[in-house]
């Protein structure tokens, strides 16, 4: 995955438009369900939240550079409008609104005294991992971890095989070769992720 060709490539195609900063607007992050219940098994919910997450980018525009979305937690890279960092904000609207729309669908617990006095649900974790992306080494490093992680979790055999990954998008653009991650472990920094 470490060559030349790669980062070209991934200069032309995921990062066109920066003049000021590469690296300045960009933040992996891992969003995590309530007590890790799998309800993105469910594929209405995943369709759902797409369009959840669609909404929201009507809205609020952000890009998604990398994405991967597991039974029970999400992975992905955002870049944000240059003077615009507010992720929280995204992220609180894509919650409340997934909740809204899958309340019919997600059976969850009751919620503790703590959640109910913030008004929250039970269908996310309260709070989710973020990481500023410091550089085109930390960029790789992120999205090699978002792509291997449904063979890491023991998912799928190989990235391509993960139906809900940036990952084929990637390959098409000639990022990465179709059988990456399918033999040999991928291995990644330990302190990317925080699952």
């Amino acid at each position: 995955m470490r060559t030349a060709k790669k980062k070209n490539i991934l200069k032309d195609f995921i990062m066109p438009n920066y003049v000021r900063s590469r690296w300045g607007q960009k933040y992996f992050f891992t969003v995590v369900t309530y007590n890790r219940a799998g309800i993105f098994d469910n594929q209405a919910l995943v369709i759902a939240l797409k369009d959840c997450i669609k909404k929201v980018m009507g809205k609020m525009p952000f890009a998604i550079d990398a994405a991967v979305i597991l039974p029970d937690h999400m992975h992905c890279i955002w870049t944000l409008p240059d003077g615009d960092n507010d992720y929280s904000a995204r992220w609180s609207v894509i919650k409340r609104l997934f909740t809204q729309c899958a309340s019919e669908t997600v059976r969850t617990a009751h919620p503790t005294a703590s959640r109910l006095k913030r008004r929250e649900g039970t269908v996310w974790q309260r709070r989710f991992w973020e990481h500023q992306i410091r550089d085109e080494r930390d960029y790789l490093m992120h999205c090699d971890y978002i792509h291997y992680n449904p063979v890491k979790h023991g998912l799928a055999d190989a990235p391509r095989d993960w139906p809900h990954s940036s990952f084929n998008t990637f390959v098409s653009a000639g990022c990465y070769d179709i059988d990456w991650g399918a033999g040999d472990a991928v291995s990644c920094d330990n302190g990317i992720g925080q699952e």
